[in-house]
């Protein structure tokens, strides 16, 4: 019988039965790569092993409340590491990033000083169970420099277990890959995708068929799609999915557009706009001058000028 500490995870039964007979068998290696798309379990599945793992190792005295410490993020003998942005010589999360109101262009890092600071709470004994653990979300924003750190810790890592989540092994070093036992993730069924998304307070998305095809069955992905979607102003968006009839409704298309989302949320939206154009119009060519769209504002083009050109060509389409 599987542990019910994996209860919370659906959809994943092989990445289930791997960690729980690792547990079962108190063969837990001291390495994992968690492999598969984002949204679709991996982060919960670290935290079901780690309440497992940490409740096989725990002290007696101490396995009251683990569960609550674990959700909470301040189990002793647990480091969670994400990446970061770089500003004045600080590292800041995403969340401090977001509240400092900081225009964020290089994308979030794992970096050297984050693995330095790993290698030290490794280098002291735990403090309440058998071995300390670590996760290291999206590990595959690891620069070379924190890459090669993280390998001298994997050479000898102590009483501990590293979790490295991350797309696939191709993401990171080979020799990082070497060391780690790969546990695979996989996208969800249509009806796994639904239970999660009902469970999770969300089954309003279930209505929205084009949000259901970004997600490609990730219920992460599919709710980070709704809270783009409401974050949206309900006349631009109508806007945007109705045909265009003359070139200065598409010129103040654009400058609308541009002042009201960031250019995080405008690659959205041409994800977006491709599904919601193909369902009601069908026409290739819109979804070929939406990705042009998308390559531009990845090269740093000016986000207005590139809508302005999109939206141009759209209402000659």
């Amino acid at each position: 019988m599987v542990s019910t500490a994996f209860a919370p995870l659906i959809g994943q039964s092989q990445a289930i039965e791997l960690l729980h007979q690792a547990v079962l068998q108190q063969r837990v290696a001291p390495a994992y790569l968690f492999s598969g798309p984002s949204g679709v379990g991996r982060s919960l599945a670290a935290r079901c092993f780690l309440e497992s793992l940490l409740a096989l190792d725990v002290l007696p005295a101490k396995k009251q409340g683990l569960q609550n410490r674990l959700q909470q993020g301040n189990h002793p003998d647990l480091l969670w590491v994400q990446p970061t942005y770089l500003h004045q010589g600080k590292l800041l999360s995403a969340a401090e990033a977001a509240a400092a109101g900081l225009k964020r262009k290089a994308p979030p890092q794992i970096r050297l000083d984050q693995v330095r600071q790993l290698a030290q709470f490794l280098g002291r004994p735990p403090m309440e169970s058998a071995r300390s653990v670590v996760v290291i979300e999206q590990a595959e924003t690891m620069a070379e420099a924190a890459a090669n750190g993280l390998l001298k810790t994997l050479e000898e890592p102590g009483p501990a277990t590293l979790i490295l989540i991350a797309p696939g092994a191709e993401a990171l070093l080979p020799t990082l890959v070497s060391r780690c036992q790969r546990i695979p993730f996989y996208r969800l069924s249509p009806e796994a995708l639904g239970q999660v998304l009902k469970q999770a307070g969300h089954a309003e998305i279930l209505q929205h068929p084009e949000l259901l095809e970004i997600a490609q069955g990730s219920p992460g992905e599919a709710i980070a799609s709704w809270q783009q979607l409401q974050a949206i102003p309900p006349d631009l968006l109508a806007t945007l999915t109705q045909p265009l009839r003359a070139a200065r409704e598409a010129l103040e298309l654009a400058r609308r557009l541009d002042k009201a989302l960031d250019t995080e949320a405008q690659l959205w939206l041409i994800d977006y706009l491709q599904h919601a154009l193909w369902r009601s119009r069908r026409q290739p060519q819109l979804l070929q001058h939406l990705e042009k769209a998308r390559q531009a504002l990845l090269s740093y083009a000016q986000p207005r000028l590139v809508w302005e050109v999109t939206l141009m060509a759209i209402a000659q389409a």
